[in-house]
């Protein structure tokens, strides 16, 4: 995954992210992915949710229905 350093987040549009407050950069394969490992650690079970389906809508190749969180959900 390339750096993301502040100037280059700042440059991505906000419907290049996940979730509102320019939250999960979803701008290229790499960040997506992460993307959807990280919200599985630290969002909620309806975050999980958001971000596998704009995954899945923007990256059709990327496999999310093994994505879930923790707890099962």
């Amino acid at each position: 995954m390339a750096v993301l350093t502040t100037k280059k987040r700042k440059a991505i549009p906000k419907a290049e992210f996940a979730l509102p407050g320019r939250k999960y950069p979803i701008h290229d394969a790499s960040h997506a992915r992460n993307a959807l490992a990280r919200v599985v650690q630290h969002g909620s079970p309806s975050q999980v949710n958001i971000v596998r389906r704009k995954v899945a809508r923007k990256f059709p190749s990327i496999d999310v229905s093994g994505v879930k969180k923790k707890n099962g959900s």
